[in-house]
């Protein structure tokens, strides 16, 4: 039997919390440290991409005049950056009022929050898979039934959910599905417009929510070039449409995260209202309020209307990483390793040979000095898998060009 106490003679940790595994991309960064590594691994918006000097401006705003910004706040957020964000919401193609909204400590907490409020042990949640691991750690903590819906290259596959959904028994019928629709982390698609519809019918012929998890839908590569397809409606939207003056299904959830600065953590979540007041009370529990501080600096950002230059030098910038590393791995590991170019966000998803033997290529990968999340991080099981997530949003081209090259002679090494 296991020993869950922390030391003799002291009360015993909690069941979920007597061997609980850490964050598989967090546990990576020992290796970060080490001089010369190139990281391929963590989702890290790039430096060189902040707006720091619109930043500093929103920050002197933020502590001018604005006494508020230094006090406790409204666990629903400020009301300036609330109505900031419904704009935001806007032109996102997405209508919500100021009331409907709550900013949270980065989207992850409006995620666990959510858990909190509607996941006891053994409850049943839908997610697809590969998936985010954070999403995974806050799900087993919560001791919930983890099951997987497969995703293929148009993202979640609603043919094998509906039939996932119709056998499943009543007792084992979801609380909540989880979903990255757009630029998914870690496979990089794009939900196809006719199964964003048939997730929100599935949703409502079933009585479950529906987590719409969305910081990268901003990171749309040729958004601007006038032949890029429209982007496909918001699961929130649809749900609007369909719910037909009933409960939207679709909880939406963001962050500035991406596209602004990780260190705001600023996010936000969009329910219906019966569910965001019960997420409300839960995080009173957690932090009182998001910092006002970094709220009002958010708020004063938004308000200076740099944010869509910024977001426009990120997808430019990003799509230029993005093809370097596609057409390098393509050129100098074709056959090996097999990768698609994604349409937008910060990852790319790759698939090697079964001829390589995935821990000996992430031991020879370190020892070359580039980094990867190992895929069996992004299922629930962990299984071993012949899979990667590799990031080109935080190393530069140059950057990306060495880091295949040495991904390359690790890939030899680990030839079984």
């Amino acid at each position: 039997m296991t020993d869950t106490r922390p030391q003799a003679g002291m009360p015993a940790f909690t069941a979920v919390f007597a061997q609980p595994a850490g964050s598989p991309i967090r546990e990576l960064f020992p290796y970060l440290s080490q001089p010369g590594m190139i990281s391929l691994a963590g989702g890290y918006p790039s430096p060189s991409l902040f707006d720091a000097e619109g930043l500093a401006q929103a920050a002197a705003q933020a502590m001018t005049g604005e006494a508020q910004t230094l006090q406790y706040g409204a666990t629903e957020g400020l009301p300036t950056l609330r109505n900031a964000l419904a704009a935001l919401m806007s032109e996102r193609g997405i209508q919500a009022s100021a009331e409907q909204l709550m900013v949270t400590t980065g989207s992850q907490q409006a995620f666990d929050l959510l858990v909190r409020v509607l996941i006891e042990p053994g409850d049943t949640v839908l997610v697809e898979v590969p998936a985010y691991p954070a999403t995974l750690q806050a799900l087993r903590l919560a001791q919930a039934s983890i099951v997987p819906v497969p995703m293929d290259e148009h993202g979640l596959q609603t043919d094998a959910l509906a039939e996932l959904l119709r056998q499943l028994p009543a007792a084992q019928r979801p609380k909540l599905l989880y979903t990255v629709p757009n630029f998914s982390n870690p496979r990089g698609t794009l939900l196809a417009s006719e199964r964003r519809e048939a997730l929100v019918q599935l949703a409502c012929a079933y009585g479950f929510w529906v987590v719409e998890d969305d910081p990268y839908g901003e990171l749309r590569f040729d958004a601007d070039d006038g032949n890029t397809p429209p982007m496909p409606s918001a699961l929130r939207t649809v749900g609007d449409r369909l719910a037909a003056g009933g409960v939207n299904p679709v909880v939406y959830l963001s962050s500035l995260s991406k596209t602004v600065a990780p260190a705001l953590r600023v996010g936000w979540m969009l329910a219906d209202s019966s569910l965001l007041r019960r997420c409300t009370i839960a995080k009173q529990t957690v932090d009182l309020c998001t910092s006002p501080l970094a709220q009002m600096v958010a708020a004063r950002y938004l308000e200076s209307g740099r944010y869509p230059a910024t977001v426009q030098r990120a997808r430019i910038e990003y799509q230029q990483r993005m093809q370097a590393l596609v057409q390098g791995i393509t050129a100098r590991l074709d056959g090996l390793v097999q990768c698609a170019a994604p349409a937008g966000g910060m990852f790319v998803w790759a698939t090697f040979a079964q001829s390589i033997d995935p821990q000996a290529l992430f031991d020879a990968a370190v020892s070359q000095q580039v980094l990867y999340v190992p895929g069996k991080a992004f299922y629930p099981d962990r299984a071993q898998l012949n899979t990667m997530r590799l990031s080109f949003a935080a190393p530069d081209v140059p950057q990306i060009e060495q880091a295949v090259q040495r991904l390359a002679t690790a890939v030899a090494l680990a030839m079984r």
